[in-house]
C-alpha cells in the first residue's frame, strides 16, 4: 500500500496543474505551489533554527495562532505552510510567520527537497495533518515533532485496510495533544500513549477575542438600537432555510441582520441576493454614508473579509454556517465567545464542540426552514431564554481555555529559547 500511495503522490504532483484548468480553488493551489520553491529559496535563512507549522487551511491556522504568539522569533525562524488556498490566500502575510507558502505534495521528491531547505528542529503539524512520508522524513531527521489540537476518529484511514500501513508514521510525533477523550481511546488503541487531553486552542483564541477593541463605528450605526443576528460564513444552503424569515423581517424591520457569507465574490454576492428576493445594503457601499443612512436597511450584507469577529461582537444571535450542507460546520467559538446564542445547521457529526454546546443548551440544530423560525423567534422575543442561553455559551468558552499554556509549557521544556518569556 506504501507504493501505490507513493505512485499516486507522484501522480497528483505531475496532474494537478491540469487539474487547476478546471476548478478555480484549485488553480489558486497550483499557482501557489508553483512560487513554493522559490519562496523557501529566497526567504529560509540558514543562520537560524527552523520551525515548521503545518495548518491544512483556515481554521487550522486559528488553531495554533495562540502557540505561534509565544515563539520566540529572534531564536527561530517560522516557516508556516498550507495545505488548502482558504488557508493560504487569507493568510500568505500574517506577521505571525516569516515564511509562508503552501506545502508541497507528499510525493517523495518533493519531500526530499522540502527537508533539504527547511531541516526543521521543531515541527507543529495541527489537527489531523498526517501526510506519511513528510512524518517518516521528520523522523529520520531526529526533528521534534508534536500534534496541537489534534483529533482522532473511529472512521479515520488507520482504522481501514487500506491505510493501516499509515500508523507507523505516527512514530514520528514525540507528543500529541488531544482535543477530547474519544480522541485520547482512539489514538491508544493504535498503541500511542504519548499523548494527554489538553483541549482545543480555538478556546483560548477565542477569549482573547473579547479583550480587544472590536468596535467598528459602521456596525455600529447600523444595528443602532435593535436586536441582531449575526449569519457567519454562510453557504448558499444555510441562506435557503431562512430567506422567508429575512424576506419577513425586511418587510417589518423588526431586527437588524449582518449576513458574512463565506465566499465573497462578485458572483457569489450576486447569488445571495437573487436567493434572497431583495436587495440589502452591501458593506463596501455603507462606506462614506452618512449616520442616517446607516439606520435604513435591516439587512447589510459583509462582502469582504476580515469582519466576522468584529460582527459578533453587534450579535443578540448567532448563526455559523456550513453545518446545513456539506461543506463543514465553522467556527462556532467566535460566536460564543461574546456570550450570544448559536444556531447551526443539521449536519455537525464531526464538530464534537458543537455537540457538546448543544448539550449544554447554548446551541440550536436546525434541519428545516420551520426549525430555524421557530428558535430564531423564541430567542428574539424571549429575552430571558436569549440571555441564559448566551451566558452558557460564554461559561463554556471560559472554562475550557488553557490548552496553549500546557504546549507552550512542553515546547519551553525542549528549549527555553523557544519561548518569549
Amino acid at each position: 500500500m506504501k507504493t501505490l500511495y507513493d505512485i499516486f503522490s507522484a501522480f497528483a504532483k505531475a496532474c494537478l496543474p491540469l487539474a487547476g484548468a478546471f476548478n478555480k480553488k484549485l488553480q489558486l493551489g497550483v499557482k501557489g505551489r508553483a512560487r513554493t520553491w522559490d519562496i523557501l529559496d529566497q526567504k529560509v535563512k540558514s543562520s537560524l533554527p527552523k520551525i515548521w507549522v503545518h495548518a491544512a487551511s483556515l481554521g487550522e491556522f486559528e488553531q495554533v495562532v495562540p502557540v505561534l504568539e509565544h515563539i520566540n522569533r529572534d531564536k527561530y525562524q517560522v516557516i508556516l505552510t498550507f495545505f488548502s488556498p482558504s488557508g493560504y490566500e487569507n493568510k500568505k502575510n500574517t506577521h505571525l510567520a516569516d515564511v509562508i507558502c503552501y506545502l508541497p505534495i507528499d510525493a517523495v521528491s518533493n519531500v526530499n527537497k522540502f527537508m533539504a531547505t527547511v531541516n526543521p528542529t521543531v515541527a507543529i503539524m495541527v489537527k489531523y495533518e498526517f501526510w506519511p512520508n513528510y512524518l517518516n522524513a521528520l523522523k529520520k531527521i531526529d526533528c521534534t515533532t508534536i500534534l496541537v489540537s489534534g483529533v482522532f476518529r473511529d472512521k479515520m484511514s488507520f482504522n481501514s485496510w487500506y491505510g493501516k500501513w499509515m500508523t507507523r508514521s505516527l512514530e514520528s510525533f514525540d507528543y500529541f495533544f488531544l482535543q477530547n477523550n474519544s480522541s485520547l481511546k482512539n489514538l491508544e488503541k493504535l498503541g500511542f500513549t504519548n499523548a494527554s487531553v489538553s483541549g482545543d486552542t480555538r478556546f483560548d483564541r477565542a477569549s482573547q477575542l473579547i479583550e480587544r477593541d472590536s468596535t467598528v463605528k459602521q456596525l455600529q450605526e447600523f444595528v443602532g438600537d435593535k436586536k441582531c443576528i449575526v449569519i457567519g460564513s454562510s453557504w448558499p444552503e444555510d441562506i435557503e432555510i431562512m430567506k422567508n424569515w429575512l424576506h419577513e423581517n425586511e418587510k417589518t424591520g423588526a431586527y437588524k441582520v449582518i449576513i458574512a457569507p463565506h465566499e465573497v465574490g462578485v458572483s457569489h454576492i450576486n447569488e445571495l441576493e437573487k436567493t434572497l428576493s431583495y436587495y440589502p445594503a452591501k458593506w463596501s457601499s455603507l462606506q462614506g454614508c452618512v449616520i442616517h443612512d446607516l439606520k435604513k436597511p435591516s439587512t447589510l450584507i459583509i462582502d469582504t473579509i476580515g469582519l466576522l469577529t468584529k460582527a459578533y461582537s453587534y450579535a443578540d444571535v448567532a448563526y455559523v454556517g456550513g453545518a446545513m450542507g456539506t461543506k463543514g460546520l465553522h467556527n462556532i467559538l467566535e460566536a460564543a465567545t461574546y456570550g450570544v446564542p448559536v444556531i447551526i445547521g443539521k449536519n455537525y457529526e464531526k464538530f464534537p464542540e458543537a455537540g457538546k454546546l448543544e448539550d449544554l443548551g447554548g446551541l440550536f440544530s436546525v434541519a428545516t426552514s420551520t426549525d430555524f423560525e421557530s428558535i430564531a423567534n423564541k430567542l428574539f422575543e424571549d429575552d430571558h431564554f436569549r440571555d441564559k442561553t448566551g451566558m452558557i455559551c460564554g461559561h463554556w468558552i471560559n472554562s475550557n481555555t488553557g490548552a496553549t499554556r500546557e504546549i507552550v509549557a512542553y515546547l519551553k521544556n525542549i528549549n527555553e529559547k523557544l519561548i518569549l518569556d
